[in-house]
């Protein structure tokens, strides 16, 4: 039988290693280690929603893209060769999104992209796209809106807004955020590099984003070149300061191809741009374009682990 001083040294220990654990446990909740948002949904070779969440290495996934949208038009989805949403193809994604939500992961509607036919005419258009967009694919259910993921609701809404006027973004964030249907509406964005971005700067303002993946990529003024981290770390602490997003991420293409400028190698993001970029209690992670292109680089896999 062991010695009361033994036990009583054993105790310690064991209170000693589980302070420990619950320091480590809320450093991490408090912000001090970060995430990978990745955008799904442009090529049909990527593989599932449910795969790419099942990787355990995205806690956040757009879904992209609702690509036409606004100012009378009729909403548009396009999810490249996954499905076809028009004719009822993608509802099945439904088992998908409930598998990815019970792993923990966010999954937000992207709007807007690169390609696309999109704009908010007034104040009411952009209250009737957050009508269908609530309706459609959050926690809204009208019966006169079909749902082209199926009954299962997204976590919220991701603008990624490249094209057309800024008018009126500001109106659709903050109609969003009034949604009330049991659980939050996230509104998340990708703006560009260059502060403060031309098409999204009012909607920012806003200060109602929950996460903000900056796109430090095709912008020479505020991106990665070879040997030159500065203006990409002049920029970041220049967004950090400015805007009121509760968590703010480094948006980087996941392979040289994935964009016409900017990849960072990994081992220099990982020994050169994340030490500092961490620093800042604003700090959210890495955004990545895309699933397909992460595949072809195994780039994810090359950065997880120094998040």
């Amino acid at each position: 039988m062991a010695s009361k001083s033994h036990q009583f040294n054993s105790l310690f220990l064991v209170i000693l290693c589980l302070s420990a654990i619950g320091l480590s446990t809320a450093r991490s909740k408090s912000g001090g280690s970060g995430g990978i948002a990745i955008y799904w949904g442009q090529n049909g070779n990527e593989g599932t929603l449910e795969a790419t969440c099942a990787t355990g290495k995205f806690p956040y996934v757009n879904v992209a893209f609702l690509n036409v949208f606004g100012n009378g038009s009729t909403p548009s989805l396009n999810l490249a060769g996954h499905c076809d949403p028009a004719s009822g193809g993608c509802v099945t994604l439904s088992s998908q999104i409930r598998s990815c939500q019970k792993q923990g992961v966010k999954l937000m509607l992207a709007i807007g992209g690169g390609i696309g036919t999109y704009s908010l005419s007034s104040k009411l258009d952009a209250h009737n796209v957050s009508l269908y967009l609530w309706n459609a694919f959050l926690g809204g259910k009208s019966p006169s809106v079909f749902r082209p993921l199926g009954d299962a609701s997204l976590d919220g809404i991701d603008f990624d807004i490249e094209s057309g006027s800024s008018q009126f973004y500001d109106d659709l964030v903050r109609f969003l955020k009034s949604y009330r249907g049991g659980r939050k509406v996230y509104v998340t964005g990708a703006p560009q590099c260059p502060f403060p971005d031309r098409l999204m700067g009012s909607a920012l303002n806003t200060g109602l984003f929950d996460y903000v993946w900056i796109q430090f990529y095709n912008n020479p003024p505020c991106q990665y070149t070879p040997g030159n981290t500065a203006n990409l770390i002049n920029s970041w602490n220049l967004w950090t300061r400015s805007i009121r997003a509760k968590k703010i991420f480094l948006g980087l293409p996941a392979a040289t191809q994935a964009a016409g400028s900017g990849f960072i190698p990994a081992d220099v993001l990982t020994s050169q741009i994340l030490p500092i970029i961490r620093k800042s209690p604003k700090y959210g992670g890495v955004m990545l374009w895309s699933k397909f292109w992460d595949d072809q680089s195994g780039y994810s896999s090359s950065i997880v682990s120094s998040l």
